[in-house]
């Protein structure tokens, strides 16, 4: 037996999608049809919260890695003359 379940008609107004739920064996009632849809419908939208990407960039390798080789030029000192 195939049971198809729609939207209110004032949610289909809003633009809500029709959802279709295919029974394959029994009668369900529609109190049971309602339970199977809030259950499902409860784990899909914990699943897709679940999974948002973190936005902080994570430091790349050589970021990590790269560090000061040397002093900072003292560019107080002319080309000239070297100070050790």
């Amino acid at each position: 037996m195939t049971a198809s379940a729609t939207p209110p008609p004032s949610a289909a107004a809003a633009g809500a999608d029709a959802v279709r739920i295919d029974v394959r064996r029994g009668d369900p009632t529609p109190e049971e049809l309602a339970a199977v849809l809030a259950v499902v419908t409860e784990a899909y939208e914990r699943e897709a919260a679940d999974a948002v990407a973190d936005e902080t960039p994570r430091r790349s390798a050589w970021e990590l890695s790269a560090r000061n080789l040397r002093a900072p030029l003292r560019r107080e000192i002319g080309w000239g003359r070297f100070a050790g």
